[in-house]
């Protein structure tokens, strides 16, 4: 509107209008219209003095207009001036950029209606002077005259003209009163403007906040990996000097052992010694005792007289031989002596080194303790690093709004292919550990990775801890959706609802129901009050059963059960919820209600036989839990919703040998797993279009694959060697749906009364 005003070439000064205000031609008029009841004479004078005050105003009109040629003054109608100040802005909601725009554009458009209202003012001042001083010239004229009456007219004219002035200072006071709302709107849109350029400004330091704040994530999560790498490099070391250690422990046993036995050994030879020196010298005490009485029957004999040379030198050489035989024998004690302080000296090493065997023994004992002590440690520190780890990640992935992908792989069965036929692999390196699988198809390897992959060996336990965090959401107030997708028979179904009659085999949905409940009753304690709202649907050959109904009856012309008079319509509503008419919806406080209600459900579900399964789901099954929460002190209240979805398997006509019903069956659910596909590729490809509604599946997750929730799938995977086309087929779709952004999950958190409808996203 501006550049069009701009544009328009200045109105001529005969038609110029503007607010309360005349030209002076109009005046001069108004004034003529006046003196047309005077006489002749009167008015012929007072058109004489009136038109010489005219034209000293056109002179002075016409010098102004020189003067402001240079200068450029846009003329303004009162319409035109009361659109200006009625303008709205026309641009969206949150186009920042078109509001800036218009308002400067607005402000400068007043800023032009306000300087020509003030040259108005000006002008009219000039012509109210020039007025006053025509009529005091035209009743000097008069007196001089002499014509009373002509004097009289010009009195009346003056008393006309008077009152028209004051219609023309009311007028200008009006005008001014515009002027003054004019600025008045003028400055608010000054703030406004000022107001908006604040807040982009804080939006751009957000922003550059967010991708600082994205930086650093990114640099903690390389540096945890590093720390992980060294901690993992440090722990094998750890491992292999500990292994040293104790082997270096059973040796230092061993030889304990040997010198305890060496001990024992020498304590027996020197109890055998001192036994045989004892002996020896009780045998030097006979020896001696008999010399002795030797010498004494010498003596004796010496001093009879009767006894002959012969018997002297029988007992001379009895009496060398004892000789000898008692040196020998000292002799043998000295080298018993010897021996026995030989055998006390190494019964002494032998204890010294069995003091040091176990000083030793104990202090590789302490090292053994103290390396187990860092082992433990860094083990502890491992998992603290693998929780960081997969909060960094996850929260990465929401800053990116990709869908979560899990990899679960169920066990061999015994009607599967042969167990050496291996066709699932699991790498062990660092980046891939836990998050990486490789299937092999003739000979061919091909490596996908997920953000977890479970091994057959994974329990139900440690595959519902991965998922807790994204249960606790739906307290929080986010939109959470679960769903399994895979081929028929490779245990979605076991992966969502399990075995009830088993509790450790209990699948994802009951455990994520228990956590909600124990969670809620936790938080009470902090002035938190839910409400829970549970619903149950299965979408057979693309028509939408009510599992909860408690009045189904069986069409036996379409051999599907169906509740008379209800409509099952998928709505979205503008805040980007999802719910079902004419649905069951039942209000659930405790975990007994919930058991119930999955039995129920169980029991209404569309199962089949099939070649492929025993008890093959021929339905999608959506469990829905609407959240409402309120905070009785800060009066905050969330709304969160968890979709718990079990999809039927695809499967080959050729392998599932299905036929009548059943053939319909399959034909249902794969144009619906096809339908999901597409929107898939879609969502991929980042196009304009997107084909929820060609399929009710795709379009009940609507919300959970292209709005602001928190979705994760779980890609289920046989390992059959004969199921490996489909179990490729199904990891190739699981990584075009973890490369797919959905947006960024949000809270939705009010201060009001929230709608009591189900949705279901």
């Amino acid at each position: 509107m501006a550049s069009r005003n701009q544009s328009r070439p200045p109105r001529s000064p005969a038609t110029r209008r503007g607010l309360g205000d005349e030209n002076p031609l109009d005046k001069r008029r108004r004034l003529g219209a006046v003196g047309r009841g005077l006489g002749p004479t009167a008015t012929g004078q007072t058109r004489r003095a009136f038109s010489a005050a005219s034209n000293l105003q056109e002179a002075t009109t016409t010098a102004n207009a020189d003067a402001g040629n240079t200068e450029e003054c846009h003329e303004f109608t009162k319409e035109e001036v009361e659109a200006i100040l009625n303008e709205r802005p026309k641009a969206k909601k949150f186009d920042l950029k078109a509001k800036y725009e218009h308002a400067a554009e607005h402000n400068k458009r007043l800023k032009i209606c306000v300087k020509w209202f003030q040259q108005c003012d000006e002008n009219h001042q000039l012509d109210k002077e020039k007025l006053k001083n025509s009529l005091e010239s035209a009743e000097k004229k008069c007196i001089d005259t002499g014509c009373y009456n002509l004097h009289r007219s010009e009195v009346e004219a003056r008393f006309t003209a008077e009152k028209t002035i004051a219609s023309l200072t009311d007028e200008l006071q009006k005008a001014q009163q515009d002027i003054a709302a004019a600025n008045e709107r003028a400055t608010s849109l000054d703030n406004t403007h000022k107001r908006l350029q604040e807040y982009i400004l804080s939006l751009q330091q957000y922003n550059s906040k967010l991708i600082t704040d994205l930086d650093i994530v990114r640099e903690s999560l390389k540096r945890v990996e590093k720390e992980k790498l060294a901690i993992v490099e440090n722990l094998s070391t750890l491992r292999g000097h500990c292994s040293s250690l104790q082997e270096q422990l059973t040796l230092s046993k061993a030889l304990q052992d040997d010198a305890v036995n060496q001990k024992e050994t020498l304590v027996n030879e020197v109890k055998c010694l001192r036994g045989e020196l004892q002996q020896v010298r009780d045998d030097r005490e006979c020896q001696v005792s008999k010399v002795q009485a030797l010498s004494a029957e010498i003596e004796k004999f010496k001093e009879s007289a009767g006894k002959s040379f012969e018997v002297l030198d029988d007992l001379t050489m009895k009496s060398k031989y004892l000789e000898d035989t008692c040196s020998s024998q000292l002799e043998r004690i000295r080298i018993l002596e010897l021996q026995l302080a030989a055998a006390n000296e190494k019964l002494k090493m032998a204890d010294l080194s069995a003091s040091e065997t176990r000083v030793e023994y104990l202090e590789q004992k302490g090292i053994i303790q103290e390396l187990q002590d860092r082992l433990a440690d860094m083990e502890h520190k491992l998992i603290e690093g693998e929780n960081l780890r997969k909060k960094l990640h996850n929260t990465i992935l929401e800053l990116k709004g990709n869908i979560r992908v899990f990899c679960r792989v169920r066990p061999l069965l015994p009607d599967d292919g042969a167990a050496e036929c291996v066709s699932v692999s699991y790498p062990t390196s660092t980046e891939s550990l836990g998050r990486g699988i490789d299937l092999i198809q003739n000979g061919q390897k091909y490596p996908f990775t997920f953000d977890k992959v479970f091994n057959p060996e994974a329990s139900q336990q440690d595959v519902f801890v991965e998922i807790s965090q994204l249960v606790q959401s739906a307290l929080d107030g986010y939109k959470v959706c679960i769903f399994a997708y895979g081929q028929t028979g490779s245990g979605k179904t076991y992966t969502m609802i399990g075995r009830p009659e088993a509790p450790e085999q209990k699948g994802l949905i009951p455990r994520s129901l228990e956590q909600i409940f124990q969670s809620s009753q936790s938080l009470q304690e902090q002035g938190w009050k839910y409400k829970m709202q549970a619903s149950m649907l299965e979408i057979y050959n693309e028509t939408i059963r009510d599992l909860l109904s408690t009045n189904r009856s069986i069409d036996p012309t379409r051999g599907e059960s169906a509740v008379s008079g209800k409509q099952y319509t998928i709505k979205h509503d503008l805040n980007g919820n999802t719910y079902v008419s004419d649905l069951t919806i039942v209000d659930v406080s405790t975990m007994t209600e919930i058991s119930s209600l999955l039995r129920l459900a169980a029991q209404s579900r569309s199962v089949g036989r099939t070649q492929m399964n025993e008890q093959s789901s021929r339905s999608h099954m959506v469990f829905s839990l609407r959240i409402s929460g309120m905070n009785e002190g800060t009066e905050q209240q969330v709304q969160g919703v968890l979709n718990l979805i079990d999809l039927a398997g695809s499967e080959r006509l050729s392998k599932s040998g299905a036929t009548g019903d059943r053939l319909k069956e399959t034909q249902a659910i794969n144009k619906s797993l096809s339908c999901l596909s597409d929107v898939i590729f879609a969502l991929a490809k980042k196009e304009d279009h997107v084909p929820f509604r060609n399929s009710k599946l795709t379009y009940l997750l609507q919300p959970c694959l292209g709005g602001d929730s928190k979705t994760l799938m779980f890609v289920n995977v046989s390992p059959d060697p004969t199921s490996v086309g489909e179990s490729l087929c199904s990891l190739r779709f699981a990584a075009r749906v973890n490369a797919c952004e959905i947006g960024v999950p949000r809270r939705q958190m009010t201060l009001r009364a929230a709608d009591s409808r189900l949705s279901c996203g």
